[in-house]
């Protein structure tokens, strides 16, 4: 079930973000993405819209918008192949005719997700904090 992402929802989703990016973000060092886990905290939830994907043990993913760009999608690594990505990203589509997202370049995972799903790159950039290539990839309906 997908639903709204509520305060109390925080420790799962920084839990099922810290391990979904060491698998899909191996060249990020553990000082950023620790660094990170206290962004997601007190900058990134409260100014995104985030839903849940929710089954009766617990959240097994989420997505976070900012206006039409994703601004994280994360689905736990043991449950990666089950639709859950799929039907966040179908859920947040309903509702916007065009979805962007950034994406690191060495992200294997998340580039060959967006790729299925859709999008095309439509820019490419340096992140300045990990100096590593970002593309920015557009989806339309």
């Amino acid at each position: 079930m997908i639903r709204a992402y509520q305060e109390y929802d925080i420790d799962e989703i920084i839990d099922i973000w810290f391990k979904a990016s060491q698998l899909a973000h191996p060249f990020l060092d553990a000082a950023f993405l620790n660094k990170e886990k206290i962004k997601i905290r007190e900058v990134y939830m409260p100014n995104t819209l985030t839903w849940v994907y929710s089954k009766e043990n617990g959240l097994d993913g989420f997505i976070s918008m900012i206006g039409n760009e994703v601004g994280a999608i994360f689905v736990r690594p043991e449950k990666h192949g089950q639709g859950i990505g799929k039907a966040l990203m179908d859920y947040v589509n309903s509702f916007h005719n065009e979805l962007e997202v950034e994406v690191f370049e060495h992200n294997m995972i998340g580039r060959a997700f967006y790729d299925r799903y859709g999008f095309k790159i439509i820019q490419e950039h340096m992140h300045e904090e990990t100096n590593q290539k970002l593309f920015r990839m557009k989806f339309s309906r």
